[in-house]
């Protein structure tokens, strides 16, 4: 996460403080959307990698509050947390 918001000499770019709010948001975030992205991918049959990329394309929508870097690594830190490959690629809408 920490390299989301490092600039090329290593430094935040953002204040410690703020930048500890935002990981928290995001970690918040992935660990929220376990049960609701399960529940698609069992109860409707929805596949591992669409079911990852209809998240990362709602967190990318203006209106979610998550930089577009901040989206992917929501995505890539639930796909861990679900133990589920992370897709190639942009997001599918469908």
């Amino acid at each position: 996460f920490q390299a989301l918001y490092t600039d090329a000499r290593g430094r935040l770019s953002l204040a410690l403080a703020d930048f500890r709010l935002r990981y928290e948001l995001c970690e918040d975030m992935a660990q929220m959307l376990i049960e609701p992205c399960q529940a698609r991918h069992h109860d409707q049959g929805v596949s591992e990698d669409l079911v990852l990329a209809r998240t990362r394309a709602g967190l990318e929508s203006p209106d979610s509050g998550f930089s577009v870097a901040e989206s992917r690594w929501v995505v890539t830190r639930l796909a861990e947390l679900l133990g589920w490959a992370m897709p190639d690629g942009p997001p599918e809408c469908l």
